[in-house]
This record gives structure tokens, C-alpha cells and sequence, in this order.
């Protein structure tokens, strides 16, 4: 028990120091107003360098990209059937899938799927 705590006490400490340091290393580099202009080949940039971007287009990407991960997590589960016990990877794979459809019905709810405002 002893070890455990030791552990996570030097776990936290060294947490707490590297963010202190990432803290201190930022402050140096936001200051810096070249570092942050935008650059194109030694140039003046010729327009803008934020351009308008389509939060909806982000939001069916991460959705895409979450379902595209359940499937990659999914497939091995057959490959794993045969060692494991059948009643739990079902369990498990129930519970994945209510989860991802529990987010989906969350976010179709709340109109984040929409197009048009």
C-alpha cells in the first residue's frame, strides 16, 4: 500500500512540475508577435490566414471518425471470442454500442447535426 502511495505521490509531483514548465515555456512564445504572424515564403501573406471554417463539417467528421473507431475496436472482438468468454465480450460490446448511440441521439437531439440554421 505504502508503494502504491509513493508512487502516486511522485506521479502527481512530476505531473505538477511539467506543467508548471509547459506553463512557463508558453508564456515566452505567445509574447512573441513574428513567431505568431503567418508566414509564406519570406512574403506578406496575400489574404487572410484564418479562414472561415464550417462547424458542422467538423462535427459529422468527429462523428464519422468516432463510429470509424468503434468499428476498428469492434472487428477484433471476433478474433478474441475464442479465448474469452462469450457472455462478456457481449456484455461489453452491448454497452459500447449503447454508449456511441446514446451520444448520437444526444447530439441529434441538441440539432448539432443540422445544416441549416
Amino acid at each position: 500500500m505504502i508503494k502504491v502511495m509513493l508512487i502516486m505521490m511522485i506521479a502527481l509531483t512530476l505531473s505538477m512540475v511539467l506543467m508548471v514548465v509547459c506553463t512557463i515555456i508558453s508564456k515566452t512564445s505567445i509574447l512573441d508577435k513574428e513567431k505568431m504572424s503567418p508566414f509564406e515564403c519570406g512574403f506578406n501573406p496575400m489574404s487572410s490566414a484564418r479562414i472561415p471554417f464550417s462547424i458542422q463539417f467538423f462535427l459529422i467528421a468527429v462523428l464519422f471518425l468516432i463510429f470509424d473507431i468503434e468499428i476498428a475496436i469492434i472487428l477484433p472482438i471476433i478474433i478474441t471470442l475464442k479465448w474469452s468468454l462469450t457472455s462478456t465480450w457481449i456484455m461489453t460490446i452491448i454497452i459500447f454500442i449503447i454508449i456511441l448511440i446514446g451520444g448520437l441521439y444526444y447530439e441529434w437531439n441538441n440539432g448539432m447535426l443540422e445544416w441549416a440554421e
